[in-house]
């Protein structure tokens, strides 16, 4: 009887021992990190209007896109410093074009732009994973020029210029008011590039 008493108290322990482990546990042994949630972006419908002012150029531009000339001056050491800029603000997606525009005075001029919009885009190399750039070619319109796309948590994701290569030139860059993070912007920075690319082949000199 006393060998069925020990046997019956070694079996009782075991039983507590593995109730405590498994409550212990959870049931759960998915151990692996959760990713990282943000909040949905209600993005708006895709409507364009056409951009019309005193300046030389017009181009098409979405609806819920506000341009507001800029009042504060941004100049960059060693480089041409722009007297005309335009902000074209997105409001809901937390985010704004800056767009400059210069007229070209001379071939040395046009060259030192063409180098600045260059030093420009590559100031974000510290943070960028990559940086792309193709050529832009609309003849149709007489627009030509180069479209940067930097990759990586940099400050601004998108960069380019149109010219018609002997009188009038844009710079354009694309900044989030947010800080960079690109997993966390990625669909409105893909929503805002297509109203980029929408300005870029509506962009017209005019005559």
């Amino acid at each position: 009887m006393e060998l069925e008493g020990e046997a019956s108290m070694r079996v009782f322990v075991v039983l507590v021992i593995a109730v405590l482990f498994f409550s212990a546990c959870g049931g759960n042994t998915d151990y692996s990190p959760k990713p990282r949630g943000y909040f949905r972006i209600e993005l708006p419908k895709k409507e364009y209007q056409e951009y019309v002012s005193n300046y030389p150029f017009t181009f098409q531009y979405p609806k819920y896109a506000v341009i507001e000339k800029d009042t504060q001056t941004r100049v960059a050491p060693n480089l041409i410093s722009m007297t005309h800029l335009l902000n074209m603000q997105f409001r809901q997606l937390n985010g704004t074009l800056h767009l400059s525009y210069e007229t070209i005075t001379s071939k040395k001029m046009f060259n030192e732009l063409v180098e600045d919009a260059h030093k420009l885009a590559f100031k974000n190399s510290i943070k960028a994973t990559d940086i792309d750039q193709g050529d832009i070619h609309v003849p149709a319109h007489n627009v030509y020029g180069i479209y940067y796309t930097i990759g990586g948590n940099s400050a601004s994701s998108v960069q380019f210029f149109l010219t018609d290569s002997v009188k009038n030139y844009m710079r354009g860059a694309l900044y989030f008011n947010t800080e960079p993070r690109l997993d966390s912007i990625q669909p409105v920075l893909n929503f805002v590039k297509q109203d980029i690319n929408v300005m870029i082949g509506s962009f017209k000199w005019k005559k």
